[in-house]
């Protein structure tokens, strides 16, 4: 069952998350900048596996993380012209080919949910009422939910109907004692 759910898809509860990026992606904007703060090593391993696999538009790559996260990047939007440069637009062709793609490894790998962002709409250029019919006609008969983060609120726990543990608070940052300025 899709929900959608609004707060920080960093905090979700759910085992993996999706995203959509360019095959050479930067990680420098947006959700994957926040992905590589979070798990500086996913990077390095994309970057490995690129190199190596020569990935399509529409295929997707999955990264284990620790407390067993799962990260799908789904390579969906085209390259930017030089680092630091605006992205090219995602094609509904490709959103479409690497959703069947996330279906498929969704059933192969036996993931028990998933929390997802509006795919290719920031960097990707898309309209929101052109990708959600894809997520539902792919994604919305598996018998795992699926969290859609319609709206991002930095630091706030979105409520995950079957896996939240708060409802919808932010979440509290654990002081060690130090006064580090960072």
């Amino acid at each position: 069952m899709i929900h959608e759910v609004k707060g920080d898809i960093l905090l979700s509860h759910a085992q993996v998350i999706a995203h959509a990026i360019a095959p050479h992606e930067h990680f420098d904007k947006g959700l994957a900048l926040s992905l590589r703060e979070q798990w500086p090593a996913l990077v390095k391993d994309y970057h490995h596996f690129h190199h190596a696999m020569q990935p399509k538009f529409g295929d997707a790559w999955v990264w284990s993380g620790a407390m067993n996260k799962h990260i799908i990047s789904l390579l969906v939007n085209e390259e930017s012209p030089g680092k630091g440069e605006k992205r090219g637009r995602a094609k509904l062709e490709d959103v479409d080919r690497a959703l069947r793609e996330l279906r498929s490894l969704l059933e192969s790998e036996r993931f028990a949910n998933l929390a997802l962002p509006r795919l290719a709409t920031g960097a990707g250029g898309l309209d929101w009422q052109a990708v959600r019919p894809l997520i539902e006609h792919h994604l919305g008969g598996l018998a795992l939910p699926i969290y859609i983060y319609t709206d991002f609120e930095k630091g706030m726990q979105a409520v995950e109907p079957g896996l939240s543990h708060s409802s919808g608070s932010k979440a509290e940052k654990h002081s060690t004692g130090s006064n580090n300025a960072n």
